[in-house]
């Protein structure tokens, strides 16, 4: 049980400041010892200082030991609070310093997986225009699933993101930057790989094992699914790409992502004029945010 402090907390000094980022780093690391080339110190010093944190907040954030590292639920509330504390603090910074019209402060990017092979090549230009303006800018992209992306969008930790447009959510405002084509896919191992699309029949294809995607989908892009024998499902593109490679199962992809191993001869596009579907990629934001120099400079540069 948590040993609670007799009375609130007064105030939050720097030094709680210092202690409350050695633990969202430890938390984001998975534990200790993981966290210790990210923080640049020893385990022990990391627990020392993760004590005085409970010590100071009264509460036990996290259990350690034989068993491995796990957050406490007073330790998931106040991991979810310092970043709420965090995200202020780098906006207040970051406001500041666009009082003196200097790009400085951090950029926090959530992307979906593997659009660094769309040859448009839009976010890679933009973010090196905004570090040839703002030297000093420090960029953060992580790499998640959309529906995760526009959640640290509404919750602060993140600034923007680039997610395909399946719905738009309250709260957050998109803008369109590109169309990203996927094709229905085989490899080398499969029976339909050396089958001419000519003599591939939909009733022969759509019995074959494929893989579903369990991110969300457009309704008119679900209904491509629909009449596949989905017997594997995925989390992104990377897991259809992986299930794909055994030649085990169909599935769809984006031709860019696909096309490294098109051009190795390990995938083939099956009947590519018929079994394709677009999306629209965009970039999303929070509605009603804060003046932020560096993300509305960084927005400029994409469009």
């Amino acid at each position: 049980m948590s040993t609670r402090r007799p009375e609130p907390l007064a105030q939050v000094s720097d030094f709680d400041i210092r202690l409350i980022k050695l633990f969202r780093t430890v938390v984001e690391c998975g534990g200790f010892s993981a966290a210790e080339s990210a923080l640049g110190i020893g385990r022990s010093a990391i627990s020392q200082q993760m004590s005085d944190l409970e010590q100071r907040l009264g509460l036990r954030l996290c259990q350690r030991g034989r068993a491995g590292f796990a957050l406490t639920e007073e330790g998931r509330e106040v991991y979810q609070s310092s970043m709420q504390l965090l995200a202020a603090l780098e906006s207040f910074r970051t406001e500041v310093n666009g009082l003196h019209q200097h790009l400085r402060g951090e950029l926090n990017i959530g992307l979906t997986d593997n659009l660094v092979t769309i040859p448009h090549m839009l976010i890679t230009n933009a973010l090196s225009r905004l570090k040839e303006r703002g030297p000093d800018v420090r960029i953060n992209i992580r790499m998640t699933t959309p529906s995760e992306v526009e959640q640290g969008i509404l919750d602060g930790r993140l600034h923007i993101g680039v997610v395909p447009q399946v719905g738009a959510l309250s709260g957050l405002e998109y803008q369109s930057l590109y169309e990203e084509r996927s094709l229905l896919y085989c490899a080398v191992g499969h029976p339909l790989f050396y089958v001419d699309d000519n003599q591939l029949e939909d009733e022969r294809l759509n019995t074959q094992e494929a893989i579903a995607p369990t991110f969300r989908l457009p309704p008119d892009v679900q209904s491509h699914y629909q009449v596949l024998n989905c017997t594997a499902s995925a989390s992104d593109r990377e897991g259809v790409a992986f299930l794909l490679l055994t030649g085990r199962y169909i599935g769809y992809l984006p031709d860019h992502y696909a096309q490294v191993w098109v051009r190795e001869g390990r995938l083939r596009a099956l009947k590519p004029a018929t079994r394709y579907y677009d999306i629209s990629l965009g970039a999303v934001t929070r509605k009603g945010r804060r003046a932020h120099l560096v993300l509305e400079s960084f927005l400029n540069e994409l469009a």
